[in-house]
C-alpha cells in the first residue's frame, strides 16, 4: 500500500514539474500578457518585466449597439470615451465607472440638427473635446469639421478654405484634429503635405503650421538641375511629408506623427512636438545622443512585415513622457521626457494584448486604451507594479522630489537589476541634489558619457571651490619656496665667485 502511494505521489510530482513554468508577473491580480523589452547600451534587445497588463477589452456588442465597423478615432476626456465608428457613420460615447470598474453607454450620435434639419455623419475619423466642453468632429466624407456643445448641439462648421495656399481641385478631407488652449484648431487632412491646417474658433483659415522639412541631398539637387523636363517628372518630388496624426499635451503643445518617410527613420523624426510657430522642440537626449525616438532600432521581415516602425498615434503624460503606437507591428513604445526608450510591449496577433490593425491610442490616467480597426475592439492596459514604479520615479523627478525619485528607481532595480534607465534616473536625481560624485558613479555604470561629463564638470568646480584655500596656500608656498631657493642659490654663487 505504501509503495502504491509512493508511486502515485511520484507520478503527481513528475506531472507538476513537467508543466511549463509561468513567467512571473509584477501586476496585482494579473499575470503578464505581453512580451516587454528594451535595448541595452550595446543595442541588444533584452526582455524585461511587463510594465502594463491587459485589464479589459471593449466592443460595441458589449452595449447592444452592434460591433464597431472600421473605427478610426478614439478620444478620452476624464472618464468619457469617444469612439469614431467610421463605417457605421456614428460617434459612440462610453463612460467608465471607477467604483465598479465598469462601462456604460451614454449615447450614439448618427446626425446633428442644423437649421432644424438632420445632417447625417459620413465616415467620421476623429473627435476632440476642448477644455470648455465643445466637441469637434472630423466629419470626413462630408468635407467638414463640426463644432458642437457638450450635448452635441450644433454651433458651427469648418469647411474647405477659400485660400490660394489650398489647391482648388483638392477635396477637404479632415482626418485628425486637436484644439489648443487658445482655441486654435489644428487639422490633419488627407493629401496635405504643407503641415497642419490652422483655423480660428469662428472657422476662418489661418494657414499652415509645422510643415515637415524637406531633406534634399546635394547629389539629388545637382541631377535635378541638369535633367530634362521629362526626366524631372520621373524623379521623386522634393515635397514635405504629410502627418498622419496629431495630439495635444498638458501644456498645449501639439504632437504629430508621420509614417510616410524614406531613408533612416531616426533622421525623419517621426514624432514631433511643435510650438506655437510650428518649430519642432521635442527633446532628443536619449542614451544614444540625439537619435530620434523612432520605434525599433532593428527590424526584420519576419511574418511578412518589413521595414522600420510606422507611428500612427501618440499620447502624452503630465511628466512629459509619451507613448507612440506602431501600426506596422502593433507595438507601443514608451519614452521619457529626454527621449529615452523606457520599454516596448504589444505586437501583432489575435490574443490579449496583441493587435491586427491598431489605429488609435489614448489614455485615462495612466491606463492606455488602444483601438484596433480590424477587430473593432478597444484594449485597456493598466500599469503593473513595475510600470507604476517607473512612472512614479519620473513623476517625482518632474515635481522636483529627487530623493523620492531615487527611492522609486531603487524599487525598479529590485524587480529588474539590469535596467539601465534606473541607474540614469538615480544619476539625474543625484545631480539635481548636487551630489555630483554619486551622479558620476551612476552614469559611469551605464556608459552615459555625456551626462558623466556634465557631472564631472560640476564635481570639479565644487571640489575647487571647497579646496580653494588649500590650493592657494600650496601655490603661494611653492612660489615662496621657489623664490627663496633662487635667492639662496644666487647668494651662494656670489659668495663662491667672490672667494
Amino acid at each position: 500500500m505504501k509503495i502504491k502511494l509512493f508511486l502515485v505521489l511520484l507520478l503527481i510530482f513528475a506531472f507538476i514539474t513537467a508543466l511549463p513554468v509561468a513567467a512571473i508577473g509584477t501586476g496585482t491580480g494579473a499575470g503578464p500578457t505581453n512580451y516587454t523589452y528594451n535595448y541595452s547600451f550595446w543595442g541588444e534587445e533584452i526582455a524585461m518585466p511587463d510594465a502594463y497588463y491587459v485589464a479589459a477589452t471593449i466592443n460595441g456588442n458589449d452595449f447592444g449597439i452592434g460591433n464597431f465597423l472600421n473605427p478610426q478615432g478614439l478620444y478620452i476626456r476624464d472618464n468619457r470615451i469617444y469612439v469614431c465608428d467610421t463605417d457605421n457613420n456614428r460617434i459612440v460615447l462610453i463612460e467608465y465607472h471607477e467604483a465598479g470598474d465598469s462601462y456604460s453607454l451614454v449615447r450614439v450620435v448618427e446626425y446633428v440638427m442644423i437649421n432644424q434639419q438632420q445632417s447625417a455623419l459620413s465616415r467620421p475619423h476623429d473627435i476632440f473635446e476642448n477644455r470648455n466642453g465643445d466637441i469637434y468632429i472630423a466629419d470626413t466624407e462630408n468635407n467638414r469639421v463640426l463644432r458642437l456643445d457638450r450635448d452635441f448641439n450644433y454651433i458651427n462648421s469648418i469647411f474647405k478654405p477659400d485660400d490660394r495656399s489650398f489647391d482648388e481641385g483638392m477635396d477637404f478631407l479632415p482626418l485628425k484634429l486637436v484644439v489648443d488652449h487658445s482655441n486654435r484648431i489644428f487639422i490633419q487632412a488627407r493629401h496635405i503635405n504643407k503641415g497642419l491646417m490652422e483655423y480660428n474658433i469662428d472657422g476662418s483659415f489661418n494657414g499652415f503650421m509645422g510643415a515637415s522639412q524637406v531633406q534634399v541631398s546635394l547629389y539629388d539637387y545637382f541631377w535635378k538641375m541638369i535633367s530634362t523636363a521629362a526626366q524631372r517628372e520621373q524623379m521623386e518630388l522634393f515635397v514635405p511629408t504629410e502627418y498622419n496624426n496629431v495630439a495635444l499635451d498638458h501644456e498645449g503643445f501639439v504632437y504629430t506623427t508621420l509614417s510616410t518617410f524614406s531613408g533612416n527613420p531616426f533622421d525623419a523624426d517621426p514624432v514631433r512636438r511643435l510650438n506655437a510657430v510650428g518649430t519642432d522642440i521635442l527633446v532628443r537626449n536619449g542614451m544614444f545622443g540625439d537619435s530620434s525616438p523612432a520605434g525599433d532600432w532593428y527590424w526584420s521581415s519576419l511574418g511578412g512585415v518589413d521595414g522600420p516602425s510606422h507611428f500612427a498615434d501618440v499620447v502624452t503624460f503630465e511628466n512629459d513622457g509619451y507613448v507612440c503606437l506602431d501600426r506596422k507591428r502593433g507595438r507601443l513604445f514608451a519614452y521619457d521626457f529626454q527621449g529615452n526608450l523606457l520599454y516596448v510591449f504589444g505586437g501583432r496577433g489575435n490574443m490579449d494584448g496583441r493587435f491586427v490593425d491598431p489605429i488609435a491610442l489614448d489614455r485615462m490616467g495612466t491606463s492606455l486604451f488602444v483601438l484596433d480597426a480590424r477587430t473593432s475592439a478597444i484594449t485597456r492596459f493598466n500599469h503593473t507594479e513595475y510600470g507604476s514604479f517607473i512612472d512614479r520615479a519620473m513623476n517625482y523627478y518632474y515635481e522636483g522630489r529627487y530623493d523620492e525619485s531615487a527611492a522609486m528607481w531603487d524599487e525598479v532595480l529590485k524587480l529588474n537589476g539590469n535596467y539601465d534607465l534606473a541607474f540614469i534616473g538615480k544619476g539625474r536625481a543625484a545631480l539635481r541634489n548636487e551630489q555630483y560624485y554619486e551622479a558620476m558613479k551612476f552614469y559611469e555604470a551605464k556608459y552615459d558619457r555625456e551626462s558623466y561629463g556634465k557631472a564631472f564638470q560640476l564635481y570639479r568646480k565644487e571640489w575647487i571651490e571647497a579646496n580653494i584655500t588649500t590650493i592657494l596656500v600650496i601655490i603661494i608656498s611653492l612660489f615662496v619656496v621657489t623664490k627663496g631657493l633662487g635667492i639662496f642659490f644666487k647668494i651662494r654663487k656670489n659668495r663662491k665667485g667672490g672667494a
